[in-house]
């Protein structure tokens, strides 16, 4: 298909997705198309498509996708891109873009492989460009000292005006209380074992939500209203001791979206707590083994894709890396719009500057743990990458590691191994296949593409596993791949 994209493409104001990839499209991108405000995937990739990226495209505030590779656009990447919360995938490699790559916003977490040859992208190095120009910069020292004396002269005139309306308000607020429905009062400190007992309500049956080996999850309601989850630790097990303090230095230095949020904690000589964001869809195992939970291909593929996201931050970006240690279904949590969020990390281990593997006697859940861990204690981010697999195959399988269905030496590894690719259909889970689904075929072919990346994950030997890294760049393609069936 040829041609150009006519200016009525903004009319489809209900379009959640759009492939036009792998066509003949010429001239530029309309204006029109920031009219799509529900879009979340759109694909132009493989076209003949040039002049600028419409700087109206920000409006589109719900892309999760969008791949313009493989075209001759020019110019730069709209700063307003900055904006966009949901966006995973961005790709425009293969242009002649030139100028500055944001760096706010989806920007921090995307990979580089998504700006290669093109014209002359600059930016930070985390996208392997080289670094911006200054000299710009110098000639406008004459309109910023300018400015800077503009700014000086304002605040001379506003600074008491301000000071005295914030005295007068602090007046005012002294007589009325404030109410707020955010979490901010839950992080202005601590919050008092009393106010956890009470958003509890003592810690009722009714409130629990988990209980694990250190402890129990109970959902609690602060004054303010605010949903959480109180992590609280049974203090007669000494390893709970080790597991709080393991938290605690864990989350204080992490920051993912990928990642469980933590408010705060309380803690006395005879109570321990982590105070979390409560995230009401539950865990991944609850939609995976509990009746009327159901999920589709592209739901289990987005989830995994958020905990691989989350394990390539934990492994590759963090300033010591992060070994979590206990990856399975019941530590990946969904929120409100069914984003994963990776949690527990209680027997994790960070890494020194000069550690590549440390040596451990704490023992994760059976099934998931890699052979140098079960057979030696040895720990290292690619016993995380050996779990994944295992769980990335138990998702779209919906058989446990430890499955009574496996008797002697077989195992779900080796049960999906002897699958691929023709049998592929005898594993998936059932659920998944529907003879009047016309796009089957192409589905269980993206599921064999996924179970080969789990096999990959899951070698024997530590050093030909594959990192978090490759992990994501190969299950985004996937997920394209499935997006257009």
């Amino acid at each position: 298909m040829g041609g150009s994209l006519p200016p009525e493409i903004g009319n489809l104001k209900a379009l959640i997705q759009m492939d036009m990839s792998m066509n003949q499209f010429s001239n530029s991108i309309p204006r029109e198309i920031g009219g799509l405000q529900n879009l979340v995937n759109l694909s132009l990739r493989h076209n003949k498509l040039h002049g600028s990226i419409p700087d109206s495209m920000s409006n589109m505030v719900g892309l999760e996708l969008l791949d313009l590779s493989h075209n001759n656009i020019s110019g730069t990447i709209p700063k307003s891109f900055e904006k966009f919360q949901y966006l995973k995938y961005f790709n425009v490699s293969y242009n002649k873009l030139y100028g500055e790559i944001p760096s706010g916003g989806p920007f921090k977490n995307l990979s580089s492989q998504f700006f290669l040859f093109n014209e002359a992208l600059c930016g930070s190095k985390g996208f392997s460009v080289p670094p911006c120009p200054t000299s710009s910069k110098h000639r406008s020292n004459r309109n910023r000292m300018l400015l800077l004396f503009l700014s000086l002269g304002i605040a001379l005139v506003y600074v008491p005006i301000t000071f005295v309306f914030v005295w007068i308000r602090y007046r005012k607020g002294k007589r009325a209380p404030q109410q707020t429905n955010s979490l901010s009062i839950a992080t202005r400190g601590r919050i008092s074992y009393y106010e956890l007992l009470q958003a509890t309500d003592a810690r009722s049956e009714s409130n629990l939500i988990s209980s694990g080996s250190f402890g129990s999850v109970y959902k609690g309601i602060l004054r303010s209203r605010t949903p959480i989850a109180v992590k609280v630790f049974n203090l007669q097990l000494e390893e709970a001791f080790k597991s709080f303090d393991t938290e605690c230095e864990v989350w204080c230095n992490l920051r993912h979206r990928n990642l469980m949020k933590i408010i705060t904690s309380c803690s006395n000589l005879d109570f321990k707590a982590l105070v979390l964001e409560y995230m009401p869809n539950g865990s991944l195992d609850k939609w995976l083994y509990s009746h009327n939970y159901f999920l589709d291909i592209k739901q289990r593929l987005n989830i995994m894709i958020d905990v691989a996201c989350a394990l390539e931050y934990l492994h590759h970006e963090c300033s010591s890396p992060v070994i979590h240690c206990d990856l399975k279904p019941s530590n990946v949590l969904l929120d409100e719009n069914m984003v994963a969020h990776l949690s527990d990390f209680g027997i994790s281990k960070l890494l020194g500057e000069d550690e590549s593997d440390l040596y451990t006697k704490t023992l994760a859940t059976l099934g998931y743990i890699a052979p140098e861990y079960g057979l030696d204690g040895l720990v290292s981010t690619k016993c995380d990458v050996y779990s994944y697999g295992i769980m990335l195959m138990e998702t779209f399988t919906r058989r446990k590691p430890n499955d009574e269905m496996f008797e002697g030496d077989l195992s779900l590894k080796q049960w999906v191994s002897c699958s691929l690719p023709e049998a592929i259909v005898d594993v998936v889970d059932a659920n998944f296949v529907t003879h009047y689904d016309n796009h089957l075929n192409n589905k269980l072919y993206c599921v064999a593409s996924i179970m080969k990346v789990a096999l990959d994950c899951c070698i024997e030997s530590p050093a030909r596993r594959i990192d978090m890294k490759d992990v994501v760049g190969m299950l985004k393609k996937i997920k394209i791949q499935l997006l257009a069936c």
